[in-house]
């Protein structure tokens, strides 16, 4: 009797992993889902439009390089489900992000998606901490490839005298994107300064300066 409880047990469990499979977004269980973003209705994703066409499938926004003439000396153009509707419950995405010489994609985390990105042209350094607060970096070049794992903090840096670009590839439909000193220095309501001193052991004039440098230009 205690072996066949056992064995309904084991039973269970394999199939409650064979019908939850891993993945970062959840499975879709029709053609397709294009995205209804005036929808009132409240879910995991979106909800779908009654009708869809063609346009909901197509971007040309990665076709050309983004404006790199700000502080951080990068843009970001995210190829998305808010772009795309189309890609919605389809669990990818992309991204094209442009360097300038000496530009910086900040350190950040993808909280939904692991990332992968394809040097379109020039040089850049790239890497990711782990958890265990290793550095794992390498110098990538036109047609390489590397991988930032979902939820590590990741950079780009072009340290060349070049600009440079990368096509990115995510598993999620929308991986969101937090960079770390932004989200730590410009949250609202913002993080207290007691928290920031101590974290970062600085003191609050210097809070304040690095704030003010991050503040959103208006």
């Amino acid at each position: 009797m205690a072996a066949a409880k056992l064995y309904l047990v084991v039973v269970m469990v394999v199939l409650g992993i064979i019908s939850n499979p891993v993945s970062a977004d959840p499975d879709l269980l029709q053609d397709v889902c294009v995205a209804d973003p005036t929808s009132g209705v409240k879910m995991n994703g979106f909800a779908c439009k009654p009708s869809f066409n063609a346009s909901d499938f197509f971007f040309d926004g990665l076709a050309k390089p983004g404006l790199t003439n700000n502080t951080m000396g990068s843009k970001v153009t995210p190829a998305n489900v808010e772009k795309i509707p189309g890609l919605n419950t389809l669990g990818v995405s992309l991204s094209r992000i442009d360097y300038a010489p000496g530009g910086l994609n900040p350190p950040h985390t993808h909280p939904r998606a692991t990332e992968m990105v394809y040097v379109l042209y020039g040089v850049l350094d790239v890497g990711f901490i782990t958890t265990a607060n290793v550095l794992v970096s390498k110098s990538i070049k036109k047609g390489e490839t590397f991988v930032f794992p979902r939820g590590l903090v990741h950079f780009q840096k072009n340290n060349g005298k070049d600009p440079a670009a990368v096509i990115a590839a995510f598993n999620s439909q929308l991986p969101g994107t937090q960079a770390i000193s932004a989200t730590l220095f410009t949250a609202a309501p913002p993080v207290p300064d007691n928290v920031l001193t101590m974290a970062f052991q600085i003191s609050t004039k210097e809070v304040e300066k690095i704030k003010s440098k991050l503040a959103p230009k208006s």
